[in-house]
């Protein structure tokens, strides 16, 4: 049909696709390249702050290193970032880089293709850009669906405390494999960011895919807890360490101590040591990647389960 030959010419492609991938994801490699040296940093790199975007990683590569995304199947390069070294953090006797992110591109598209489709997103991000002050700038959000290239995978964050009790998902969290530490990046505006320094104790539940709906609807909670606990959707249990609620069909259950915190831009950026870590079932967990990722694959009739 001519309307399917035409549409990609006058829409944009989605910035983003909600997959269904079986952890740990090994479709994608993250290779940091600086100081005359290239290091996989795949489970060593995550979004810091998206305003302004910030990496980290637990491996000091210069000043300006560039951080390459490639397809692990066939080692073709997806998308690059260009990084500035910002102040490190220190915390528990090890040193956390911190980059900016300068520049970035991605290379699933042909160049064309790619640079319509990038003047098709942005016009529609200026268009219904939100008048707050944490509208992200188009060029900005292009480079972070480039840091989205790696797949990203959604969790429900429970948080405990005197008085309160919360629960919402999130997906820029994510191992600092050299350092030993798992960082979690939540918009400072939520409601139990001060809860979570206050208590340092949370715990995660993998989610599997199936329940994508139910966890959008969890958003809601970055804003308000919930009213009653036991009108959640979906039947809960105490944590092994903590007794912090969690998800009883969850694929996985990890309890972290938060040992640092730091604000950084929009986000607060929380470093954790793994408490207890239980693997309950296999199958596959609700992942976030770029929709110029998913379109690649989807050339190669490879694509993500979508959900």
């Amino acid at each position: 049909m001519w309307k399917d030959w035409i549409r990609p010419f006058v829409r944009p492609l989605p910035q983003w696709s909600t997959v269904a991938i079986a952890p740990p994801s090994q479709e994608v490699i993250a290779t940091l390249h600086g100081n005359g040296k290239s290091v996989d940093v795949t489970a060593d790199h995550t979004v810091a702050s998206l305003k302004p975007l910030v990496i980290a990683t637990s491996l000091d590569a210069g000043q300006s290193p560039v951080l390459e995304y490639t397809d692990s199947a066939t080692r073709r390069r997806l998308g690059v970032l260009h990084l500035v070294r910002m102040a490190p953090i220190t915390a528990e006797g090890t040193s956390i880089a911190l980059y900016s992110v300068a520049a970035g591109e991605h290379y699933c598209l042909s160049w064309l293709r790619r640079s319509w489709n990038a003047w098709l997103q942005n016009r529609l991000m200026l268009k219904s850009r939100a008048p707050h002050h944490l509208a992200m700038e188009p060029a900005a959000v292009q480079q972070l669906m480039t840091a989205y290239l790696y797949p990203r995978p959604v969790v429900l964050v429970s948080v405990r405390a005197l008085g309160h009790q919360n629960i919402f998902p999130m997906d820029l969290i994510g191992p600092l494999e050299r350092s030993g530490l798992f960082s979690l990046a939540l918009r400072s505006t939520n409601v139990s960011e001060p809860i979570m320094r206050e208590v340092r104790q949370v715990a995660l539940s993998s989610i599997p895919a199936a329940m994508k709906n139910v966890v959008y609807k969890l958003s809601e909670h970055h804003k308000r807890p919930p009213d009653d606990w036991n009108t959640l959707p979906f039947p809960m249990r105490p944590s092994r360490e903590f007794g912090v609620p969690v998800v009883s069909s969850a694929l996985r259950i990890r309890e972290l101590a938060i040992v640092h915190s730091q604000v950084i831009g929009s986000h607060t950026f929380f470093l954790c040591r793994i408490a207890s870590d239980e693997n309950l079932a296999e199958g596959l967990q609700l992942h976030h990647t770029a929709g110029f990722h998913q379109a690649y694959r989807r050339r190669r009739s490879v694509p993500f389960a979508e959900v």
